[in-house]
């Protein structure tokens, strides 16, 4: 075989086949890979030193590549090794078909393992070809070494190179994109060695304009601490305009087996990690509901024997401080509950969908802080209110009757006292001792007519007391008489007339918004339903609503501020429109909490979604058959719709299995089935989740395969917040084998999982 055959069969020889794709990407390297003399010497060096590392295990090695294969008998050995398998029993013989025989043995176990060697025969091992024995190795490498190699979404030389990028990315003077000239200078692979071992190399001493310096530090480390032998050198690499690529790649594989463990205990521990977090987020959102719970059922608890005090006060001035201060109550203090309480719900159904989402149990409330023990408190706090301002407001026309009485009660009073002015004094005269019989006929006559006015006073008396009375006078004072009569009914002219103009304004304003609030609720509750395009643009399209929605807030606090003037001009009746404030407040905030509840509705569908990887037109097609079935176009299904929904879609249904669907689509037995609970059932088994035993297998893991974990290592394997959220939880490890303060993984991973309790 002249110069030339030789290379292009040792070509064609690195064509390798998997059964469908194996690592056809070598097809593009291995054109004129090994026509350079410096890149044969490399690879005879690595795949030597590669070859000694499994074969030292069997207690042999060899010294030259091509001599030493030529019987087969190492290269099975090599192979049942690195495989861990045994091969056929090889021939005894010296003779050159003994050694054929054994070459085509290991040839076809090469084979058995998936892969195609083409042109790669067994005659030119055994005549030492160095080219196609060198080609056969790399076959060997690539299978056992390198194929494995799983990064995320990678495989094999992709695989290895990301794993490399990965490792390398923190540091500095590092950019590796090939297996090549990206570890001339070194620095790559004392990174590598730097991230997972950092006690072996000072990183921040190194240069990048001392190549052999830094990679002779690399070989040498390896060596010595890894147990990974010296498989290329220094001046080589350096003086290598390119340097060998299977070479490089041979050496770097055994970075990547040697820290295998390392890399599944990584793997391990940020699986942990991940469902640490999940719960650890969950139960935030779990404390901050209880505490937001407790606080908004306090403030319940101490506003409503304020409202329930109906001891009246006894001046319309002390009344009407009263109403200020429930005004401000309904202006200042209660606006942020009403907010709290919406946020409350949304956050608990939050809270239930990312516990669905991540294969957790629901969330229970402590006793009496259920999202529906708050509506039925925040319902009592608002019977409770309006009976308050019912009394309010009874209270103020009773005393301003009271007012008027006593305006009229000075004004009969002051005409009294100005009638018998004198008149005692007139009685108790003795005139009539001097008088003359004429003069005394004359008193006499005077005398009547005065007992006949005074039987005419004597109903303006008895007024006098029974108004004195009513207002629990125990005599009547005067002071000052009261303007004239006509005057005091030009200032009720007035009066009544200003109340009018207020009650017609009030109206005016109340008769637009009233409408706008009902008209923008049934808005909400179709274009929940109705809105078109991704999750992200309903979301987006409903945040610019409820923007809208907000914006309005100035006519609503207009409408306020002409309620307060009717108030206080103690207008109590409007008979110009059928909205009052109490109806318009009512109004609002449950406007508020609808669209606020709304967009919470397509937040926790995206969480479903992403969860789930449910795509667009699966969810339109989930949306089309709710529609079709939301009967009342109130984006909720009845029972009676959802079962015919079902059947619809095929499910075979009885009494017994609907009503066990009934119980996961509508746990709080509310008699509906909303939309988000239609795609939880109807997505409830393709959610990718961890789950309580892959948490087990990976403590088992950072614990090297025992029953228990100390606490030095949890927080030698993972970071220090998660490490201490599980030394503080878990519960101590009753074993016989146990040392002093060992820790029970495998309760605590099921308590994360709702199995038992943490």
């Amino acid at each position: 075989m002249t110069a030339v055959e030789s290379q292009i069969t040792y070509t064609n020889s690195y064509s390798i086949h998997q059964e469908e794709t194996y690592m056809s990407q070598e097809d593009d390297w291995d054109r004129d890979l090994l026509l350079d003399p410096a890149w044969e010497k490399q690879q005879r060096k690595t795949f030597t030193a590669w070859c000694n590392s499994h074969l030292r295990k069997a207690g042999t090695q060899i010294e030259n590549i091509e001599e030493d294969f030529r019987n087969g008998l190492k290269l099975m050995l090599l192979l049942e090794v690195i495989s861990g398998e045994r091969l056929p029993k090889p021939d005894k013989g010296k003779m050159r078909f003994h050694k054929i025989a054994n070459v085509n043995k290991a040839l076809d176990f090469i084979c058995s393992k998936g892969v195609k060697l083409v042109s790669i025969g067994a005659e030119e091992i055994v005549d030492g070809n160095v080219k196609m024995t060198l080609g056969m190795i790399w076959t060997i490498i690539l299978r056992f070494a390198i194929q494995d190699i799983s990064v995320e979404e990678t495989s094999a030389k992709e695989g290895l190179l990301l794993w490399c990028q990965r490792k390398t990315a923190p540091y500095r003077n590092v950019n590796v994109q090939n297996f090549h000239i990206s570890w001339k200078d070194g620095l790559a692979l004392c990174a590598l060695i730097h991230r997972h071992r950092p006690d072996l190399i000072d990183y921040s001493k190194l240069r990048k304009d001392d190549p052999i310096g830094n990679l002779n530090t690399a070989f040498e480390v390896a060596e010595k601490f890894l147990d990974i032998p010296r498989m290329l050198d220094a001046e080589d690499i350096v003086n290598t305009p390119k340097p060998d690529e299977k070479a490089i790649m041979t050496y770097v594989s055994c970075f990547y087996h040697a820290f295998a463990g390392a890399e599944q205990a990584e793997t391990a521990a940020n699986r942990i990690c991940k469902v640490l977090a999940v719960n650890q987020e969950n139960e935030k959102l779990m404390e901050e509901y209880e505490k937001l719970a407790s606080e908004l059922l306090e403030w319940i608890r101490r506003t409503i024997p304020w409202l329930e005090n109906r001891v009246a006060e006894q001046t319309m001035r002390a009344m009407q401080q009263k109403l200020e201060d429930f005004r401000d109550y309904r202006r200042v203090h209660k606006p942020p509950r009403v907010q709290e309480k919406c946020q409350l719900e949304i956050n608990f159904n939050t809270l239930q969908t990312k516990l669905r989402l991540s294969n957790r149990p629901a969330f229970m409330p402590s006793e009496g802080k259920m999202v529906s023990d708050i509506a039925n408190a925040w319902k009592g706090l608002e019977q409770v209110e309006k009976g308050y301002e019912e009394w309010l407001l009874t209270e103020i026309r009773r005393l301003e009757r009271l007012d008027h009485l006593a305006e009229k009660f000075k004004q009969k009073c002051a005409m009294h006292e100005a009638w018998t002015s004198g008149k005692e004094d007139l009685l108790s005269q003795k005139d009539y001792e001097s008088a003359s019989l004429m003069e005394i006929r004359a008193l006499m006559r005077k005398h009547e007519a005065f007992e006949s006015d005074l039987a005419a006073h004597q109903d303006r008396v008895e007024q006098i007391a029974a108004i004195a009375q009513e207002l629990k006078y125990d005599k009547p004072t005067v002071k000052h008489l009261v303007p004239l009569r006509d005057q005091m009914l030009q200032e009720e002219v007035a009066r009544q007339q200003a109340n009018e103009r207020l009650r017609r304004q009030f109206a005016a304003q109340a008769n637009i918004i009233g409408p706008w609030i009902q008209t923008k609720m049934e808005e909400i509750s179709h274009v929940s339903v109705d809105i078109a395009g991704s999750l992200e643009e309903q979301m987006n399209s409903l945040k610019q609503y409820e923007q809208n929605i907000i914006n309005y807030k100035s006519n609503i606090d207009k409408l306020e501020g002409d309620h307060q003037l009717s108030q206080e001009s103690l207008i109590f009746d409007n008979k110009h429109t059928n909205y009052s404030m109490e109806h318009v407040r009512v109004g609002w905030e449950q406007l508020l909490t609808t669209i606020a509840r709304t967009i919470n509705e397509v937040e926790n569908q995206i969480l479903t979604r992403d969860a789930k990887g449910i795509s667009q037109e699966q969810l339109n097609e989930f949306r089309a058959s709710f529609n079709h079935f939301d009967r009342k176009r109130n984006g909720m299904m009845d029972p009676d719709d959802f079962r015919a929904c079902l059947i619809s879609m095929g499910y075979d249904l009885g009494e017994v299995e609907f009503a066990r669907i009934m119980t996961l689509v509508d746990p709080n037995n509310t008699g509906v089935v909303t939309f988000q609970a239609f795609i939880d059932f109807m997505t409830r088994e393709t959610a990718e989740t961890d789950t309580a035993e892959q948490v087990m297998a990976s403590f088992k893991i950072l614990a090297s395969d025992k029953n228990y974990i100390t606490v030095d290592e949890l927080r030698r394997e993972l970071p220090p917040e998660q490490a201490e959220y599980c030394i503080s939880r878990m519960t101590r490890y009753v074993g016989p084998d146990a040392p002093p303060g060992a820790l029970d993984y495998i309760s605590f991973s099921s308590a994360l999982y709702g199995e038992s309790d943490l």
